[in-house]
């Protein structure tokens, strides 16, 4: 028999959210448009970005303030759903 494991998160929580798409200008304010759809303004703690080597790809990590495993999975599976969107961690 096994027993109930316990979450591997206590909510409230911050969370860094890592996405990573094609360098284009636009890529920071598309994910994090998409990102406001999920959480409030005053939930998004932080922002930073870096280029690849060759400067074709971009990786985003933002920190956000997640209320619940919910909102977390809503928001990954938004961002996996978008094709400017090549990977999230």
């Amino acid at each position: 028999m096994s027993e109930k494991q316990a979450p591997l998160l206590d909510f409230p929580c911050d969370f860094a959210i890592k996405v990573m798409g094609r360098q284009a200008r636009d890529f920071p304010q598309q994910v994090l448009g998409l990102l406001r759809q999920h959480f409030a303004e005053s939930d998004i703690l932080d922002t930073r970005q870096r280029e690849s080597r060759g400067a074709a790809y971009l990786a985003l990590t933002v920190t956000v303030r997640a209320r619940s495993r919910a909102q977390l999975d809503a928001a990954y599976q938004a961002l996996n759903d978008a094709e400017y969107v090549l990977m999230t961690l």
